[in-house]
């Protein structure tokens, strides 16, 4: 027995409440409050969901601290209760994290310490939260910085989502389970406008090149950094909406004295930067550099890999780090309001609707901004601009909610998983950190099927019945879809070509593939890594550059 992909029936001439172009977590967000609410929706995106923006971020769920400063009280309140409906809603993939600030004294000079505090007790007041870092657990984390930069360091608390691809996919499931239609690999080519009125698209399905037309009440430009392009494409001529900003990441391994919280750390020109354990790796990020070209060409500069670098060894300069000890190289951009002239850093970070019926064009919404945080209130916001009745969600309560709750609500699914399955506790463990509840529905389709039980590579937990499920509800088509959004492991330290060749060997024989088309699948999803990840050369790319890159980075400040 093979688990193909199910057929993408055709679309031509169907008709659709609300059309949504671009498949990142804004888009997939307003796509499921619609169809929840009884809508029919249609979701297009050029490449695979989530495979923009989306898995390009700093994989943060924050209430917003630094939007105190610049005075967004509103959007740091708003900030705070997503997150905490998130950890709420999603404590398998949206977990409690202990933060540090560390501010060096010459910054406490323009911020009062006394200040500082105040600001953290009514960020933790405001939420509800508290620290779980100590007074040693500060001191262990003190000993490993440079002394001589005499950081003040000031805990607190927000939230991760290590995968915020996962949570896009948890989404669309819900979403098509409502009755929604979600088409990845599908480009929307135009706009159609007629008498003054967006009535529905011209989409190309890239999978079969076949092109096709559907209408629509609504269409939803969920495009992000894409949007102005989307809307050229349509010959719907305006000022920019988009002002679009890059931030680069890099990935290293553990090293000494690597905090176990994550660091919001101020560095030598007056930026922040975040230094977070993640994926048993450490993720150092980000930089704000104006992105002029194609979204989709976005990577990080030298320029800006040495600034993440040095940063990190400024901070930890005992820890020897250097450029060979680059795993990763990513860059996002982010979509900011179109702001010419105005410092990125002073660019407001909350999301706005743009109604077209200002521009002579009914029914056509473009969204400006967002962030994995509130990308729910956002999309709430949005159908309700549609008319759509959604109401404003109750919390959700979990069995147990937190830490060691969450904790023991992840054992007893990873016990079940484990018995249904027959797979090792390490395997159903993983499982359930990854898919939550569904994992009982993975551990049924493995139970009995050997090809199932087996793991996608030697050196992961995580099964090819997960492979299988992303194709059959998940909407993954190809290797890259599976292995870098759906199931990530290819995000992991251990990734090499190797893992690659497995994996697809063993996904390859129960979703069917021919010999061909697995060799096909291996080297698209090569080039895509790479694109995206920059996993080979990061040393002799960068070896040339001088050791102190900040010079090159006036454009960050």
């Amino acid at each position: 027995m093979s688990y193909l992909h199910p057929i993408r029936e055709p679309l031509d001439r169907q008709h659709f409440d609300v059309a949504v172009i671009g498949g990142g977590i804004n888009g997939v967000a307003i796509a499921r409050e619609c169809a929840r609410a009884g809508r029919r929706v249609l979701v297009v995106e050029q490449a695979d969901f989530s495979s923009g923006t989306t898995s390009r971020a700093t994989r943060i769920i924050h209430g917003g601290l630094r939007y105190l400063e610049h005075g967004e009280i509103g959007l740091v309140r708003e900030s705070l209760r997503e997150r905490e409906r998130l950890l709420k809603e999603r404590p398998h993939l949206v977990r409690p994290l202990d933060f540090v600030l560390a501010m060096p004294p010459h910054s406490l000079g323009r911020r009062n310490a006394l200040a500082i505090r105040a600001a953290l007790w009514l960020y933790r007041r405001a939420s509800g939260s508290r620290t779980r870092t100590s007074g040693n657990d500060l001191a262990t984390l003190e000993a490993a910085l440079d002394s001589g930069l005499e950081l003040n360091l000031f805990p607190y608390e927000d939230a991760q989502c290590e995968f915020p691809e996962r949570l896009v996919a948890e989404w669309m499931a819900e979403a098509m389970q409502s009755g929604a239609v979600l088409r990845n690999h599908t480009e929307a080519l135009e706009i159609l406008v007629q008498d003054g009125k967006a009535r529905g698209l011209r989409v190309r399905d890239r999978l079969s090149a076949q092109e096709f037309e559907i209408s629509a009440d609504w269409i939803v430009n969920a495009t992000g950094p894409w949007a102005d392009e989307v809307l050229r494409d349509s010959n719907l001529e305006q000022e920019p909406l988009i002002g679009g900003v890059r931030g680069a990441h890099i990935v290293l391994p553990l090293f000494p004295g690597a905090p176990s919280q994550a660091l919001y750390a101020e560095v030598s020109d007056g930026r922040q930067i975040f230094v977070i354990p993640w994926a048993g790796q450490v993720l150092v990020g980000t930089t704000e550099v104006p992105q002029t070209s194609d979204p989709g060409t976005a990577e990080p500069s030298s320029a800006e890999v040495i600034y993440l670098l040095n940063s990190v060894r400024r901070l930890f300069p005992r820890a020897g780090v250097t450029v060979a000890d680059i795993r990763y190289t990513y860059a996002g951009v982010r979509p900011l309001p179109y702001s010419p002239g105005e410092p990125s850093s002073a660019i407001p970070r909350g999301h706005r609707l743009h109604d077209h019926l200002e521009d002579g064009v009914a029914g056509l919404i473009t969204v400006i901004g967002g962030k994995l945080t509130t990308a729910a209130s956002l999309a709430r916001s949005c159908a309700r601009m549609m008319g759509v009745r959604v109401p404003e969600p109750r919390a959700t309560m979990v069995a147990i909610g937190r830490a060691a709750g969450i904790e023991n609500t992840l054992a007893q699914w990873s016990r079940a998983v484990s018995q249904i399955a027959g797979i090792s506790a390490q395997s159903a463990s993983a499982i359930a950190e990854w898919h939550g509840r569904q994992a009982l529905c993975i551990a049924r389709m493995a139970a009995g099927d050997p090809r199932l039980q087996q793991t996608l590579c030697p050196h992961s937990d995580h099964i090819v019945a997960e492979a299988v499920e992303a194709i059959q509800h998940e909407s993954a088509v190809t290797l890259g879809d599976i292995l870098l959004r759906r199931v990530p492991v290819a995000l992991g330290p251990c990734w090499d070509s190797e893992c690659t060749r497995t994996a697809a060997e063993r996904i390859g024989i129960a979703a069917g593939w021919s010999d061909h088309q697995c060799r096909a699948e291996i080297a698209s999803f090569t080039e895509e890594r790479q694109r995206f990840l920059h996993p080979e050369g990061v040393a002799g790319m960068f070896s040339l550059l001088p050791i102190d890159a900040s010079p090159l980075l006036e454009s960050t400040r």
